[in-house]
């Protein structure tokens, strides 16, 4: 009899050795899908990364070109200004001569 109740004994040991086991390899079945879906979602944010981080260079440099672009036309506009406002200084000049030398022509004129 004491042999019967240590095999029942054993028997419900590797019964529940047994289940422990299975719950066991389910766990690490699902551990492991769990870790080939992380892996997939790292794969697809390593993905976006490298996009957003093309994106980004694309804009810096497109920038970058701006950049150079409003310098030169602001020292353009500034150039612009300094030749409209030395043209105007001497448009200036030159009326003020000729108004000097209509008053004289005038002033020939009236004596003749």
């Amino acid at each position: 009899m004491a042999d019967t109740n240590n095999n029942e004994n054993i028997r419900a040991l590797l019964l529940q050795l047994a289940q422990s086991q299975i719950e066991t390899n389910r766990q690490i079945q699902l551990t492991q899908q769990e870790i080939r879906e992380t892996q997939q979602e790292i794969r697809e944010t390593n993905a976006t990364v490298r996009e957003l981080t093309s994106d980004v260079n694309r804009v810096l440099a497109r920038s970058a070109i701006l950049d150079d672009v409003l310098l030169e036309l602001r020292e353009n506009s500034e150039r612009h200004q300094r030749n409209f406002t030395e043209h105007q200084r001497t448009t200036n000049a030159a009326l003020l001569s000729l108004e000097a030398i209509n008053l004289r022509l005038i002033e020939i004129i009236g004596r003749g």
